[in-house]
């Protein structure tokens, strides 16, 4: 059930990506089954979370190391999955009609749903691994999401910036996870929940607190690190209300609640997170009033709530966690809500500048009554939400008197803090609504849409209702994510309007005289309109970024200038100075056992070899010659594990030499015959070093070869047969046993196929020689083509018998491709044709999906990643045969491995001829 709850926002991304021809209606509907069914989900397995139960699922990964998908939905859990989905699935309704219809809506919704899918794992995941995967997905969907509108500067900008700081935070939470698993012991959220004074005790702690807290303060937009989110507005609407006042800012503040019970509770956690909101809480609202763009406004009130919740979890007190969660859910209804009505009113009006609206009561009264309810909410004024969770803040910032800081203190920050508060909103409900007409606008201003307007009357309903009958209303979902938190021993508290005249009633008092005060007192007293707010934090980071931009221009001239020797040469003085790491810290290599004699044609492999390495340096001057010596060294390489009785490797070895040399006699078509003569003394140099290079790797080849005999082999070889149902060990090692060092593998050789295609699609090059006849091969087109049945005959023959003789994936691929390469180098490079490359592609990607599916299957079966299934089924007139899962994987490997070297063959091709990258070929496929 969890793991559908999960997917279910993906796999609908994926669909909706595939809709191409779907008009934005539909897109819509489709993507409201997402939140709706996740909703539903929860429902299922509220009766459960109420009751107290934590639900739990877990799905085997790699077990070996103990890394599994976990899924635990607890209070806490449950109550942000349900926020996330509620206010997703009231988002996608509004999005539905606030899109422009030049707006690709299918980008919009794939993308709006891969960051609810993110958000969802993040709240649901039981492993803090698991929880930075989802972590970082958050900020890359929401990068795409800030940039939607990816034609306008502004937004772009704001999308590198919020990737630039979210980005940098992800990272730091990574060490600080790491630090956090190690000193635990494990990675598993329950164990790490109940290891408090564990971890407190302990000598990382502080290092983990710090990097965790980076994450979770980058997230959230904490001061100093505020500037990302107001440019983040230049998203479209329902981005801003979806990310930026329900979902990703909220991120930063639930990871505090989450890993509360673990790190809260030292003074220095309270010092560091408590002053951070403080800040954050006064500084930002100070901003917001400067504000003159709408969303600009909202978007500096958010990191002013947000700082507050900050605060509420830095005071540590089990009520204090309780009224951060309680404003956690308010700010999300009355804030999504603004940032809608904000959304319609730069809809309808046609701007979002508050020096030029006004006078909208009368001109959309129903969308303005509805935001300036939520705007009173906002502000904490009674009867509302707001005022409700605002009148616990203002109890546990009064009553902090163990803590570290000052309650005093406290309670002048909270109090400084609702003056502003009130003050901003009144600056919102006067400038936009009351006054004169709007002024400078080109659209006549009016009511939007019916059911545009439907998700702002549900969530400003939810801040009435709240706000009038909390303990009915609310009370249930608080008191379970408050459960999530603190455990079944959570403080008294009651969720009333009144709870007569005390403190807590005074500063709200205060603040709502206070701030209506200061409002009129800047309208009287100076120009608000010609304010600007200081961009000093915006500022240093943009030179920061400057000049890292500059650090790295300068560093890439002095390391990479061009030169492929350059490059070579920082590569193995790299190399070399980590193999002698570990010799100058005093390891050794250790005895090695006796060797074998050395037979006669081994010796005569190992002359040729020899020979041939000697004959490339030599002769790599002059390309052609030293191509074809190279191929000899490779050539003795093949035989020599004939000899070692390793026929798959030698086969491969073989296969991938005439790969090779194809290849790279297709690419001297593009360079001088000769190359030109270095310096002596650079001759020398790369003779030191490579006689150091390879004389490390010769050591280290020696001392692994005379290792004890009694390794893993010998379990390989056992447990082959029965458990991976064939008698080819290697192959069984490839695809089974080590299947996910194969995936990665593959992996990696498509994106270098594909960065190869990247960098010649465009290249206008052609050959500064012709190739004259004497160095073509003198073999006829006819003999060359009859190869390609050939080929294909064998490939098939290899594929199906790797499970159990020499053969496989791999090797078929390789088989399939050297007639074809041969092809071009016996013909000559012609024309592709430009449709070609796009299937090749695609093959390139259902072999990754193949790979990647095998391992999902075995998922849907209850077993860990890639895990393998055999048979042997009898079939009519045939008998038994042999079936194993891994041959769709294998055929995965085969697709990439064919499907890369023909793409590198057309992108050479492509190069060639220039006239075919504007999509103009004759059809010659070759």
């Amino acid at each position: 059930m969890l793991e559908a709850l999960l997917a279910l926002p993906f796999a609908l991304a994926l669909l909706i990506a595939c809709m191409t021809k779907a008009s934005r209606r539909t897109i819509a509907w489709t993507a409201a089954v997402a939140p709706l069914g996740g909703l539903a989900i929860l429902g299922l397995i509220t009766p459960r979370i109420l009751d107290g139960e934590t639900v739990r699922s877990t799905v085997e990964w790699v077990p070996a190391v103990g890394l599994d998908l976990i899924l635990r939905v607890d209070g806490l859990g449950w109550m942000f999955g349900g926020l996330v989905l509620a206010i997703g699935a009231l988002i996608v309704l509004y999005a539905a009609y606030y899109l422009d219809p030049r707006d690709s809506a299918r980008r919009f919704f794939a993308t709006l749903l891969m960051f609810m899918g993110a958000m969802l794992g993040l709240a649901i995941s039981g492993n803090l691994l698991q929880l930075v995967v989802f972590w970082e997905l958050t900020s890359i969907s929401s990068f795409l999401l800030i940039g939607f509108w990816k034609h306008r500067h502004d937004a772009r900008v704001g999308a590198r910036m919020a990737l630039a700081v979210t980005g940098g935070g992800g990272l730091a939470l990574l060490g600080g996870v790491v630090l956090l698993g190690r000193i635990v012991g494990s990675y598993e959220l329950d164990a790490i929940l109940a290891a408090g004074e564990l971890v407190r005790a302990h000598a990382l702690y502080p290092a983990a607190l710090v990097l965790i807290l980076l994450g979770a303060f980058t997230k959230s937009a904490q001061f100093p690190f505020s500037f990302w989110l107001p440019h983040a507005m230049a998203a479209p609407t329902p981005v801003s209300a979806y990310l930026h006042s329900a979902a990703m800012v909220k991120a930063g503040v639930f990871l505090l609640a989450r890993l509360h019970p673990t790190l809260a509770g030292s003074e220095l956690f309270a010092i560091l997170v408590v002053s951070t909101g403080a800040a954050t809480f006064v500084i930002s609202a100070l901003f917001a009033i400067w504000q003159h763009d709408l969303k600009g406004l909202l978007a500096y009130s958010t990191l002013s709530h947000l700082g507050l919740i900050t605060m509420l979890f830095g005071l540590s007190a089990p009520m204090a966690v309780v009224a951060g969660l309680f404003h956690m859910l308010n700010h999300a209804t009355f804030k999504a809500s603004l940032f809608m009505s904000a959304g319609i009113i730069d809809h309808e009006t046609g701007t979002r500048d508050l020096r030029r609206l006004g006078g909208l009561r009368k001109l959309m009264p129903v969308t303005s009554a509805l935001a300036m309810i939520a705007t009173l909410s906002m502000a904490g004024v009674p009867l509302l939400n707001g005022f409700l969770s605002k009148e616990m803040f203002f109890t546990e910032a009064a009553a902090a008197g163990d803590g570290p800081i000052s309650d005093h203190l406290l309670t002048l920050v909270a109090t400084v803090g609702g003056v502003l508060s009130m003050a901003y909103s009144l600056r919102f409900l006067r400038d936009a609504f009351f006054g004169d007409a709007p002024r400078d606008v080109a659209i006549n201003a009016h009511e939007p849409p019916r059911f545009m307007r439907v998700p702002v009357e549900i969530l400003v309903a939810v801040c009435v209702l709240v706000g009038l009958l909390p303990a009915f209303t609310i009370g249930p979902i608080l008191e379970a994510g408050a459960r999530g938190v603190l455990g079944p021993d959570l403080p008294d508290y009651d969720l009333a309007i009144w709870h007569g005249f005390n403190l807590p009633l005074a500063m709200s008092i205060v603040s709502l005289v206070g701030g209506l005060l200061l409002y009129a007192t800047l309208q009287r007293r100076t120009d608000i309109h010609a304010k600007q707010t200081p961009q000093v934090i915006k500022t240093a980071y943009e030179h920061v970024i400057h000049g890292l931009y500059r650090l790295s221009c300068w560093l890439t001239s002095r390391i990479e200038n061009g030169s492929l020797q350059r490059m070579m040469v920082l590569l193995v003085v790299a190399v070399a100075v980590m193999a002698l790491a570990p010799f100058v810290q005093g390891h050794a290599l250790g005895a090695a056992q006796a060797t074998q004699p050395l037979p006669l044609l081994g010796a005569l492999l190992w002359v040729l070899i020899v020979a041939g390495a000697l004959g490339t340096v030599l002769l790599h001057h002059q390309r052609m010659k030293a191509v074809i010596v190279i191929g000899a060294a490779g050539l003795g390489v093949s035989l020599a594990f004939v000899v070692l009785s390793a026929p798959d490797l030698a086969l491969t070895q073989l296969l991938v030499e005439i790969a090779t040399i194809a290849l790279m006699l297709l690419a001297m078509n593009f360079l001088p015959q000769v190359a030109a003569r270095e310096p002596r003394a650079r001759r020398l140099r790369d003779a030191l070093l490579a006689l150091a290079g390879g004389s490390g790797v010769a050591v280290l080849t020696w001392a692994v070869l005379t290792r004890p005999l009694d390794t893993v082999a010998g379990e390989m070889l056992a447990r082959a047969l029965p458990q991976g149902g064939g008698t080819n060990v290697v192959n069984i090692i490839l695809v089974d046993f080590r299947g996910f060092d194969t995936m990665g593998e593959i992996t990696v050789f498509a994106i270098a196929g594909l960065l190869v295609h990247a960098l010649l699609r465009t290249a206008k090059v052609s050959p500064e020689r012709a190739w004259p006849d004497a160095m073509r091969l003198t073999i006829p087109q006819v003999v060359v083509q009859l190869l390609l049945p050939l080929a294909i005959a064998v490939a098939v023959y290899l594929f199906l018998r790797g499970h159990n003789e020499p053969g496989g994936g791999f090797i078929a691929g390789l088989v399939l491709a050297v007639p074809l390469l041969l092809q071009y180098v016996v013909i000559g490079l012609g024309r592709p044709n430009p449709r070609l490359a796009a299937r090749v592609l695609a093959m390139i990607g259902i072999g990754l999906l193949l790979a990647v599916g095998t391992g999902a299957g075995a998922i849907a079966f209850g077993h860990p990643f890639l895990t393998s299934a055999h048979g042997h089924p009898a079939l009519p007139l045939v008998g038994h045969v042999p079936l194993a899962s891994v041959m769709i994987f294998d055929l995965g490997v085969f697709m990439v491995v064919a499907g890369t070297i023909l793409l590198a063959l057309l992108s050479l091709a492509r190069a060639a001829h220039p006239e075919t990258i504007a999509g103009v070929g004759d059809g010659d496929t070759r």
